[in-house]
């Protein structure tokens, strides 16, 4: 039997002490300070905050000590699901304990500052849902107290943890797609409908983070446009087109939209050598790389004469079979432990929020381009 460094110290040091109950907590103690465990408060057990809950439950390197909830029969049935979990409607009493490292806020959006605060005023490490905030104000903020106190904050912008896009990212930056010229995105469906946030706010995230990491950067102006049909008296936008615009020319364009007959996720990168596609609700074969172009021939006037379409083979790469998840979980727990910068940290999740007011905006101005604050 393989045994774990906790499980190997143990053993030995009984051993030694030949199990004398004076020595049971030096054994504690030592086996204490071989477990590296990041102790762990989920806030927020209802809708996607059970997934949260579930999977940091499983994490490597996690160790899920309290659940927070202000429904008591949520927190009974998550008492039920994971036993040795203690949960509670205070988030004061799981902040109480000591033995607390970080916190994953996973609550519906208006309380996303007020908890990641608190959190991180209480010397705790921080795990954010999407989007981070609701204005960047609020989004400065809390990188700026993160920053301050030497503390890991991490927004959970998923799919930058998906498999398939991590292996977009790794083609594009060895310069299998040339120079990237433009990607776009679709994330639509018949539901879910929301009522405190548009469709903007509540799909976009995702696509804005994505098209910033694989182009490497932030976008300096937003155009955008949406339209509300299902809640007029609120204004919520049930769908919502926008065009990214980037330093030196390259471009992401996104639909997002929760009335649609399709179930749609899936992305296109159109580079000089080739191009790649991404569909996240087939079966197999997720990805696809086309070696396909189109290479202009100067000194002709027409198009036909003066662009040459070139066609290869189409290339579907083996994707690995990872939870995103747990990817991201696993991540935030590791940069916890050995202070690395996150993925999809603060300074990320401001500029996803900085993007999305400036779309918001867009929307209100008919589509009238927006400056992003850099």
């Amino acid at each position: 039997m393989i045994l774990g460094g906790r499980a190997l110290l143990l053993k030995a040091m009984c051993g030694h002490f030949r199990c004398r109950p004076e020595a049971v907590s030096m054994v504690v103690m030592a086996a204490a300070a071989v477990n590296n465990d990041v102790g762990m408060a989920v806030v927020g057990a209802a809708g996607w905050g059970k997934n949260v809950v579930r999977t940091f439950s499983i994490a490597r390197g996690c160790d899920l000590k309290w659940v927070c909830d202000l429904n008591p029969q949520l927190l009974k049935a998550t008492a039920e699901r994971h036993p040795g979990v203690r949960v509670t409607t205070s988030f004061d009493e799981a902040l109480a304990d000591p033995q607390v490292k970080a916190v994953a806020v996973a609550v519906d959006v208006p309380n996303h500052h007020r908890l990641a605060e608190r959190a991180l005023l209480s010397g705790r490490h921080v795990y954010v849902e999407k989007p981070l905030t609701l204005t960047s104000s609020d989004a400065l903020s809390l990188c700026t107290l993160a920053r301050e106190r030497k503390l890991t904050l991490m927004v959970g912008h998923l799919l930058l943890y998906h498999p398939a896009v991590v292996l977009a990212k790794q083609r594009i930056d060895a310069g299998e797609l040339g120079d990237v010229h433009y990607l776009y995105s679709q994330r639509v469906n018949l539901g879910i409908v929301r009522e405190s946030e548009n469709a903007w706010w509540s799909l976009a995230p995702h696509d804005v983070a994505v098209a910033m990491y694989l182009l490497g950067g932030v976008p300096v102006a937003v155009s955008a446009t949406g339209a509300v049909f299902l809640q007029r008296e609120r204004q919520v936008e049930d769908i919502a087109f926008a065009s990214l615009r980037f330093a030196g020319g390259k471009s992401a364009h996104i639909h997002v939209s929760w009335l649609d007959p399709h179930k749609r996720r899936s992305l296109t990168v159109v580079g000089s050598k080739r191009m790649l596609t991404f569909d996240d609700t087939a079966p197999d074969e997720r990805v696809k790389i086309y070696d396909k172009g189109a290479i202009p021939t100067p000194g002709h006037t027409t198009y036909a004469e003066g662009v040459a379409v070139r066609s290869g083979d189409v290339v579907s790469p083996a994707v690995p079979n990872k939870e995103p998840l747990l990817e991201e979980c696993e991540h935030f727990i590791e940069c916890v432990q050995t202070g690395r910068t996150p993925r999809s940290d603060g300074e990320q999740g401001l500029a996803v929020v900085r993007v999305l007011e400036a779309g918001q905006a867009s929307i209100a101005m008919g589509g009238t381009p927006v400056e992003i604050p850099s």
